[in-house]
């Protein structure tokens, strides 16, 4: 059912999110090391920051499952009611 209010209260698939993450997070481990044991320092501390970053993006994703329905809701969970409040 459509609203019209979903670009405020649209829902992220979670679950799909995270195992973006975890692909995502194997990858980054891997050329981290691969780049170090290549001589590549460079590429080895890119690699490092996008594990850091893919790490608290995984975190953030597992902590709004754990939340529950709210954060990821079901079939059977109703869509957000459209703010009754409207912006000047």
């Amino acid at each position: 059912m459509r609203t019209g209010s979903e670009p405020t209260t649209a829902r992220s698939a979670l679950r799909a999110r995270f195992w973006l993450c975890v692909w995502g997070l194997v990858w980054a481990i891997f050329g981290t090391a691969a780049f170090a044991l290549a001589g590549r320092p460079g590429w080895a501390v890119a690699c490092g920051v996008l594990w850091l970053v893919i790490t608290i993006d995984m975190t953030m994703v597992l902590r709004h499952i754990r939340q529950g329905p709210h954060y990821q809701p079901g079939p059977d969970i109703p869509p957000y009611r459209p703010p009754e409040n409207h912006p000047p």
